[in-house]
């Protein structure tokens, strides 16, 4: 076994890696760049070597620096968690030239799968069922559009090298090839260095299924089940379970045996995991295609640890150090049923903008996972596990993915899972940037979800005009008027024990009208009852003033709520959504109507970057006429193009910034007339 590891990547996964090396009795040497020199996964880490600026096409992403850094500390292996190097095969061959093991698949492998083109070639070959589409040398736009033609629409268009979401872009029509053909060459040249675009069919109605691999060096290749990955939002995964509530035994094992033998035809060892795409229309199952293999570790891999017992990192550890599987396919159980959320920096109020900035609070709803080698240890704390990599006062930068952490639940029940993911979503106090915890909430009550009837385009389909907070029912709604006067009392009665005071003695009202929207509920707190509207209300809590988080006990319902109190309002925030709690006393609560509402400025003449990013490009210059829908400007953010339009129809009177000018959120690019 190895003595000393060294991790060639950052964030949540670096810190994953050192605490399973540790509890294995292995040193770790951790890389960073100047971004993350106060990190978590640094400071974790038994060494830590420096290797560059923040852009990680000048740090993590250059392999000379990761080998210098193994040869300054002696590290006998690299372990690369997912993205940056992770499936690049330079970076293997360079490390087997000095002597250094790679904690990961062999070279053969990931250059056939890193390829999506000959990967799917291979797939045809292996007897794996794969999606009708073009996989060779596509000549120029024109040349897009006539192979985009001749498989019928809608296609989808993919860097060869991409991942991750990037490098994507669907087209109904041919005006859609055209306008995204170059940018995606350009999204998979900028982030992976390879220009090719593959075409393809698009599944309508598709699951996203993958098959998670594990295999050694001596020939043993296993599945460990699969996992639901359909919830995506621009092809980027937002929510993961195992197993699949659409999956059954029949389709698992036809997936599974697919899976592993296009393993064994590139002779993969190590973890892996193969992506199949699914027809959701077809309930035999047995419409299911390959998409690509994934030759790292997935970032949902802690589901799949949750049901299997199966500790990946410790397997890939172990595989690249020579060892032979201890598990068969037989010992593959199921136990429960987990699921990941995946917490970003990003604001699902403002269409999922990237929210990058400092973390003035960070409370995960317990603590960060330890991997203690305890029984079921995998589970996390009570079946709740986070992952993180971030903390308080410090940065989620704009150079890297914007995870925050993930949420991983398990229950016995995929409805216990999912409860407990509300829960724990309620109780993650985070302040000082946009993040998508309230929509995570959000799909976890959805009625749809819960159903099991799940597609990629959930989010486009049950979003359609963007996120504005869960839906809250009349019963929880007066559970939040009652809250939110108890609280206004506890803190008017604080208040009228300050001494001289302007107005003499205040005294602490028991009769409230709290507005919530656009309803009005009366309140009235007495000795031994709570009413709403004339309605009981069954309420337990422990407040003091300037408390941020409250559990409450509402009848048979336990809730936890974040509070942030302004002037005369309280924001709370509970089960996906903020409320915006406007309360009064009674006996002046009719005045309000009096107070003048202040108008907010015009902004329709202007195009504002709704996020902090890089011009790449002006489509405009000044003079030029508009209509509604015309591209206007394109900023990069987190290496995705966004194409930013015109809303209404005008002319270009002033332009505010130059192409190749990096900007801050809410920068002004451009005047209309």
């Amino acid at each position: 076994m190895f003595k000393k590891i060294l991790i060639a990547n950052r964030g949540e996964i670096a810190c994953r890696v050192i605490k399973t090396a540790r509890r294995m009795g292995i040193q770790t040497v951790a890389v960073y760049s100047d971004a993350d020199a106060r990190a978590p996964f640094v400071r974790m880490a038994d060494e830590a070597v420096h290797i560059g600026p923040a852009q990680a096409s000048e740090s993590y992403l250059v392999a000379d620096k990761i080998i210098a850094a193994c040869k300054q500390t002696g590290a006998e292996a690299v372990h690369p968690g997912y993205g940056f190097l992770s499936e690049r095969a330079s970076f293997v061959e360079q490390l087997a030239k000095e002597g250094i093991e790679f904690i990961g698949p062999p070279v053969g492998a990931i250059a056939a799968m890193g390829d999506k083109i000959e990967s799917k070639k291979l797939a045809r070959e292996a007897g794996v069922n794969v999606v009708p589409g073009f996989v060779g040398e596509i000549r120029d736009t024109d040349h897009a559009v006539e192979i985009s033609g001749e498989i019928g629409y809608p296609v989808m268009m993919k860097a060869s090298a991409g991942g991750g979401g990037k490098g994507m872009r669907l087209a109904y029509d041919e005006k859609d090839v055209r306008e995204g053909f170059e940018a995606t060459k350009r999204e998979g040249l900028n982030s992976f260095g390879d220009d090719r675009v593959f075409i393809e069919k698009f599944i309508e109605n598709p699951r996203h299924i993958e098959i998670q691999i594990l295999g050694d060096r001596h020939g043993n290749v296993i599945y460990l089940n699969e996992r639901e990955c359909s919830i995506q939002r621009r092809h980027q995964k937002v929510v993961e379970e195992a197993p699949s509530p659409f999956v059954t035994p029949k389709m698992r094992k036809a997936m599974g045996e697919q899976c592993v033998a296009l393993s064994k035809a590139v002779d993969y060892h190590s973890a892996g995991t193969v992506e199949l795409i699914v027809s959701g229309a077809d309930k035999t199952g047995e419409s299911f295609y390959f998409l690509e293999m994934n030759t790292r570790l997935q970032v949902e891999h802690p589901v799949t640890e949750a049901i299997t017992g199966v500790d990946l990192v410790e397997q890939m550890i172990r595989v690249a150090a020579g060892e032979k599987l201890e598990i068969t396919q037989d010992d593959v159980k199921i136990d429960g049923w987990a699921i990941e959320n995946r917490v970003y920096a990003e604001d699902p109020y403002r269409g999922f903008l990237p929210s990058t900035g400092r973390l003035v609070h960070y409370q995960p709803p317990v603590e960060p996972w330890a991997d203690d080698g305890a029984e079921n240890g995998r589970r996390g704390v009570d079946g709740i596990r986070v992952d993180d990599g971030v903390f308080e006062g410090g940065e989620v930068s704009m150079f890297y993915d914007p995870m925050i952490a993930k949420l991983v639940t398990w229950g016995e029940t995929r409805d216990e899972a999912a409860d407990l993911q509300v829960q724990a979503l309620d109780a993650f106090r985070i302040e000082g940037l946009g993040h998508n915890v309230d929509f995570l909430s959000a799909i976890m009550q959805h009625e749809r979800f819960r159903s099991g009837e799940l597609t990629t385009g959930f989010i486009a389909e049950e979003y359609p005009e963007g996120f504005e907070g869960a839906a809250a029912s009349d019963k929880l709604k007066r559970g939040l008027a009652a809250i939110g006067s108890v609280i206004a009392t506890i803190d008017a009665d604080r208040a009228r024990r300050i001494d001289q005071q302007l107005d003499g003695p205040l005294y602490a009202p028991g009769d409230w009208t709290v507005r919530i929207g656009d309803s009005d509920y009366e309140v009235v707190l007495e000795e031994e009852e709570i009413t709403v509207d004339g309605i009981p209300v069954e309420l337990e809590m422990e407040y003091t003033p300037g408390d941020r988080m409250v559990d409450v006990d509402l009848g048979a319902e336990t809730i936890t709520i974040q509070l942030k109190s302004t002037r005369t309002d309280y924001d709370v925030t509970t089960r996906g959504a903020t409320h915006s709690l406007r309360i009064l006393p009674t006996r002046i609560a009719d005045l309000a109507e009096h107070m003048i509402e202040k108008i907010p400025p015009d902004l329709s003449k202007m195009l504002i970057c709704p996020m902090p990013g890089l011009l790449v490009k002006l489509h405009v210059e000044e003079g030029e006429e508009v209509q509604p829908g015309q591209p206007l400007a394109t900023v990069e953010a987190m290496k995705m193009e966004n194409i930013l339009r015109a809303e209404k129809a005008g002319t270009i009177a002033k332009i505010n910034a130059e192409q190749g000018e990096s900007l801050a959120v809410d920068a002004v690019i451009l005047e209309l007339d």
